[in-house]
């Protein structure tokens, strides 16, 4: 996939998509998602692919473009507060406070605890959606 971004757009220009250290060095706001096809439908693969920068095809283990990895703090947070700021909901969700939705998943493990390579390895065991739980793993 980014051997052919490299020959449509040329591997200068290339290095500049998902430019996120740069972004938020410049003091952009990231906001990620999980629309398909553009990005993992699976979050967690999001996360991986922003922090480490390791391609689904194994091409790049060490990252493509490296120089833009971001942690994973920074990873969650264009996950959560920046989705909201970009739908102009921060106000309602994004974060977990007094009088926002409380909208969370559970997850099996603590992921700031473990190898980042292995973050499309975590599974989802709860959601809850306006506090309410709408889905419990087995």
């Amino acid at each position: 996939m980014w051997e052919d971004l490299a020959k449509r757009i040329g591997p200068e220009r290339s290095k500049g998509t998902y430019a996120f250290r740069s972004l938020l060095d410049s003091g952009a706001m990231l906001a990620f998602g999980s629309d398909w096809t553009v990005a993992p439908l699976n979050p967690m693969e999001g996360l991986k692919a922003a922090v480490t920068r390791q391609t689904l095809d194994g091409k790049h283990p060490d990252g493509w473009v490296p120089e833009q990895k971001i942690s994973l703090e920074e990873a969650i947070h264009a996950y959560t507060v920046g989705s909201a700021f970009a739908e102009f909901q921060e106000k309602v969700k994004g974060s977990l406070m007094i009088g926002k939705l409380a909208d969370v998943v559970i997850l099996d493990r603590d992921i700031f605890q473990m190898d980042p390579a292995n973050l499309d390895q975590v599974k989802i065991t709860m959601t809850i959606v306006d506090g309410r739980v709408v889905w419990e793993g087995k």
